[in-house]
C-alpha cells in the first residue's frame, strides 16, 4: 500500500472496507485482541504514511459515506467520515446551500479532511475546525462517544487535526450556508505589491468572499510576477439569477491543463508558456460570474500524474501577511541556488485559529502551496529533503509554519518550532490511546 506520492510504499496486514458500523467496531476488536495496529484511510491524498503503517490494518472508510441528516433551515448536515465533499454539494446545490471551508477540490473524504483539519478559499472562514460542531468517535477502548466544544471537549481540538491518532470518526454535524453568485476579478501584479493590496482590496472590503494568487515559476518572471482572483459578492440583482448558474461543474478540457503541467516539469520554456496561458485564462474570465459551490469544485484530474521515475510532492508554507515579500526574496535567492523543480505556487489566505492543538494558523497567514517534482530514487529523495529543510528554516525565520499532511522532510525540531504544542499532543495521544492501537508512519516519525 502506498499514497498518491508512491513514496512510502509498505506492506500492510489488510486493508478492510466497511459500510456499517457494527462492523468497524468488529474490526477494532479483533485488531486489540491479536495486538495488531489499525490506520484509517480516505482518498489518501496526505503524502507522509499518514493512513497507513507496516503490518497494520487499514480501515479505508470510503464506502462508510452515506448522508445521514441535513437541515435546510438550520444549514447544517450530518455525514458519515467516508462522505466527500462532493456528495455534500450533491444533496445541498438544489436548496441554495453550500460549504463553508473545504480543500479547493471536492474529491476528499470529510474525516481525512478533519484529521488534516483543511482550510480553502473563503477568506471569511478559518479552518475546517471552524464549521464542525460535533462528531462520534470510536476510541481506543472501543467504545463510541460524542465529542462536541462541551461533551468529551478535549479531544474536539486533538482529533481535529490529530491525523487518525485518536479514534475513529464514524459521523460529523457540519455547519453551512448560503450558495452565491460572485463576480472573478482577475489583476496582475509584482510581489512586492501583493500583501499591501490584500489587505487593503481584499480582506477590508467585505464583498469579496474568496480569493486566490498565484506567483509564477517560470524563469522569465521567477517568484516576481504574481496574478491574484478576488470573488467578489454579485449585486443583489444579479443574485436573483443564481438558478442560472448553480448547475454543479465537472472537471472540463483537464487534458490542456495536464498537458501544459507535463511541459513545465520537464522545460524552462514550459513553465513560460504554461505562466502566460494562466495570466491570459484567469485575465479573460474578468465580469464572469461562478457561485460559491463551483468556485469549490476545481479540476481534480490533472492532479493525477504517473511516472517511471519520477512523482509530484506538495509542500505548504504558512506565512504572516506582513513577511510576506522579506519571505519572497529568501526563498528566491535559496531556489535560485538549488536544483529544486518546483512546478508551481498558488497562495491563500487562512485567518489565525489556534483551537487545534496542532494548529498552522498562530497569525493571519498567507498559505503557499508548492507542486515539486523530484525523483523517486534514494539520492534524489534526499537531494529535495535536504533543499525542502532549507525552506522550511527560511519559513521559520519569517515567524511561519508549515503543513502537516505531507512527506516528513521536516526535522523533529523544525516540528517543535512550528508546532509548539507538539509534545502535548503526543502526551495526550498516550493518554487515550496507551497501548497505540491507532498509528501510522506520521506519528512513528515524530512522537
Amino acid at each position: 500500500m502506498t499514497d498518491v506520492s508512491r513514496l512510502m510504499p509498505v506492506k500492510v496486514m489488510k486493508i478492510v472496507k466497511e459500510k456499517e458500523e457494527e462492523a468497524i467496531l468488529q474490526v477494532i476488536q479483533e485488531a486489540k485482541q491479536k495486538g495488531l495496529k489499525i490506520s484509517i484511510a480516505g482518498q489518501r491524498h496526505s503524502m507522509g504514511g499518514h493512513t497507513y503503517y507496516k503490518d497494520a490494518v487499514v480501515l479505508d472508510m470510503t464506502e462508510y459515506n452515506r448522508i445521514l441528516d441535513f437541515n435546510q433551515e438550520k444549514k447544517t448536515i450530518r455525514v458519515q467520515s467516508g462522505a466527500t465533499w462532493d456528495d455534500i454539494q450533491q444533496v445541498i446545490n438544489p436548496y441554495g446551500l453550500a460549504v463553508k471551508v473545504m480543500q479547493s477540490q471536492n474529491i476528499f473524504t470529510i474525516g481525512g479532511s478533519m484529521s488534516a483539519n483543511a482550510h480553502g478559499r473563503d477568506i471569511r472562514y478559518g479552518s475546517l475546525i471552524d464549521t464542525i460542531t460535533s462528531f462520534r468517535l470510536i476510541n481506543a477502548e472501543g467504545e463510541i462517544i460524542q465529542v462536541s466544544r462541551e461533551e468529551n471537549k478535549e479531544l474536539f481540538p486533538l482529533v481535529i487535526g490529530g491525523y487518525g491518532l485518536f479514534g475513529v470518526i464514524l459521523d460529523v454535524d457540519i455547519e453551512l450556508t448560503n450558495d452565491e453568485l460572485y463576480e472573478m476579478q482577475t489583476k496582475v501584479m509584482d510581489y512586492k505589491e501583493y500583501a499591501q493590496y490584500f489587505k487593503e482590496e481584499v480582506k477590508d472590503n467585505p464583498d469579496v468572499r474568496m480569493h486566490l494568487a498565484r506567483i509564477s515559476t517560470a524563469p522569465d518572471s521567477f517568484l516576481t510576477e504574481m496574478y491574484v482572483t478576488d470573488y467578489v459578492l454579485a449585486s443583489e440583482e444579479i443574485q436573483k439569477k443564481l438558478g442560472e448558474y448553480n448547475q454543479l461543474k465537472e472537471d472540463q478540457h483537464t487534458w490542456i491543463t495536464k498537458l501544459m503541467l507535463g511541459l513545465s516539469r520537464k522545460f524552462d520554456w514550459g513553465k513560460n508558456i504554461f505562466w502566460d496561458m494562466q495570466k491570459s485564462y484567469f485575465m479573460s474570465t474578468n465580469g464572469s460570474l461562478v457561485t460559491r459551490n463551483n468556485v469549490m469544485r476545481s479540476e481534480s484530474k490533472f492532479l493525477e500524474y504517473e511516472h517511471q521515475s519520477k512523482t509530484d510532492v506538495l509542500q505548504e508554507y504558512f506565512i504572516p501577511i506582513n513577511q510576506f515579500p522579506a519571505y519572497i526574496d529568501a526563498l528566491r535567492e535559496l531556489l535560485s541556488e538549488e536544483d529544486l523543480n518546483v512546478v508551481n505556487i498558488t497562495i491563500r489566505y487562512v485567518q489565525k485559529n489556534e483551537e487545534a492543538v496542532l494548529s498552522y494558523a498562530k497569525d493571519d497567514m498567507f498559505a503557499l502551496v508548492l507542486l515539486i517534482n523530484h525523483g523517486l530514487s534514494g539520492k534524489e529523495q534526499e537531494e529535495a529533503t535536504r533543499v525542502i529543510q532549507k525552506m522550511i528554516d527560511i519559513t521559520l525565520d519569517h515567524h511561519g509554519s508549515y503543513y502537516l499532511p505531507y512527506m516528513p522532510y521536516p526535522t523533529k525540531e523544525q516540528m517543535l518550532k512550528a508546532y509548539p504544542r507538539t509534545d502535548e499532543f503526543f502526551q495526550k495521544k498516550l493518554r487515550y490511546d496507551p497501548d497505540e492501537l491507532f498509528t501510522n508512519f506520521f506519528y512513528e516519525g515524530y512522537k
